[in-house]
């Protein structure tokens, strides 16, 4: 994986190659039980990667563990969800440089082997947003039935509104470019992003793939999703995608 993030994938005028920099960006609350070993785990797989803990406003030792696990640590002052704490790695990445982004999981989900699969269509130039599916064929992961049914609706509408094929719309094993961080920094949907985040991402005219990757069942910390808030969950996403539809999103700036 190190010679593929510092590959000279972007060039400046004088055509010499450009590294580039990769950010991981971990939301996390209340991991104190995995978010260590999730950075342990990024770090020993590559060891010059940077690696951002957003932690949200967690009530355990979660700060603590990541900074003395060598991450960056960024504190909100109060829990904001997952969307605000995704932006918030986003506004992070782009305030400070990166060219690339990882979002993984601070829970131990996402298999940080995975990361070179996920990164690749991003860094040949194929996709601004590369997404790490569990549904497609060689993804391996089923969870519960409940939520692939879920999931499953929200594919069939995501895909006629992107005009494109889409299987795991839940999916925060994400990567994404220079392009894909303008536009997350500025503008990123807040209580459940990952599904609108790829509606957002196709009406900026932006280029989404999915890449098939294993994911770990998740063994600590608290969903964002449990089975009594499914109902809630799917009717309040619907209904944003909906209202989405008329709704005019700012323009990232073009850098200078």
């Amino acid at each position: 994986m190190a010679d593929q993030l510092t590959s000279p994938a972007t060039r400046v005028a004088t055509s010499r190659p450009v590294p580039l920099r990769c950010l991981a960006i971990v939301p996390a609350y209340n991991e104190e039980a995995s978010v260590g070993s999730v950075i342990h785990e990024l770090r020993a797989l590559e060891p010059d990667l940077e690696v951002v803990v957003v932690d949200d406003g967690s009530s355990d030792r979660t700060a603590a563990i990541a900074a003395s696990a060598g991450a960056r640590v960024v504190s909100l002052p109060f829990n904001v969800g997952i969307g605000g704490a995704v932006q918030t790695g986003y506004q992070y990445a782009l305030e400070h440089g990166f060219e690339l982004a990882i979002q993984v999981d601070g829970d131990g989900q996402h298999d940080p082997s995975e990361i070179a699969s996920v990164l690749e269509p991003v860094l040949d130039g194929r996709a601004d947003l590369a997404v790490g599916t569990r549904f497609a064929k060689g993804g391996g992961y089923r969870g519960t039935h409940v939520r692939r049914v879920g999931i499953r609706i929200f594919a069939a509408i995501v895909s006629l509104m992107v005009g494109q094929r889409v299987s795991d719309t839940t999916s925060g094993f994400r990567a994404v470019n220079r392009k894909a961080l303008r536009l997350f920094a500025a503008e990123y949907p807040h209580d459940y992003p990952e599904v609108e985040s790829i509606v957002l991402l196709s009406r900026h005219g932006l280029r989404m793939v999915e890449v098939p990757v294993q994911m770990r069942v998740r063994e600590t910390g608290n969903s964002s999703i449990t089975t009594l808030r499914a109902a809630y969950y799917m009717i309040k996403v619907l209904l944003a995608l909906f209202i989405g539809l008329f709704r005019r999103y700012p323009t990232p700036q073009e850098e200078s």
